[in-house]
């Protein structure tokens, strides 16, 4: 058998979220499952998602069809922050459009999935988020939602972004 690669502490957060369902559909809490695994890795490689299958009792299949349909697994590496952009009618009629080529043009991409050369941003597109009131919208390390993105709050945000742990560090002292 594979060596685990889910701490203990992820292996009883995924159980708790299983526990919600009946015993015959502890399968219905692998979103919640993908998402713990995530936290503790930073994204899912295939090591990690058989993992899951074997702690929801389901086959690998189904729990790598999951994380393939929704865009906020990542099945490589995003680098530092992944921030998605929800590009869709509502939110493109709002300026969405250009603001997701300004945030691209920010991050160093030249398109949707790719990370900067730097490591530090992954750019995704998104679809509809139910805030069309907010848009644009944007999601960072799909976490933190963040509304009416215009360049200078895109601006503003790359460069929160970009501050490492050891600058924040320093500036706080």
């Amino acid at each position: 058998m594979a060596a685990p690669v889910l701490s203990a502490q992820g292996k009883e957060r995924i159980e708790r979220a299983a526990a919600k369902y009946p015993p015959e559909r502890r399968q219905s809490a692998v979103m919640a499952a993908l998402a713990i695994a995530q936290d503790e890795h930073g994204w899912l490689p295939s090591e990690v998602m058989e993992e899951v299958a074997r702690v929801l009792g389901m086959p690998a299949v189904l729990v790598y069809e999951v994380a393939t349909f929704y865009t906020m697994f990542d099945l490589k590496d995003p680098g530092r922050h992944k921030i998605a952009i929800w590009t869709n009618l509502p939110c493109a009629l709002a300026g969405a459009v250009e603001a997701a080529e300004h945030l691209k043009r920010k991050c160093g991409v030249q398109a949707f999935n790719q990370i900067s050369a730097d490591g530090r941003f992954t750019v995704k597109e998104g679809e509809c988020f139910g805030a069309c009131g907010d848009a644009p919208v944007m999601l960072v390390d799909n976490k933190r939602m963040a509304s009416f993105m215009s360049a200078d709050k895109i601006d503003r945000l790359i460069e929160e972004l970009s501050v490492t742990p050891a600058q924040a560090g320093a500036q706080s002292k």
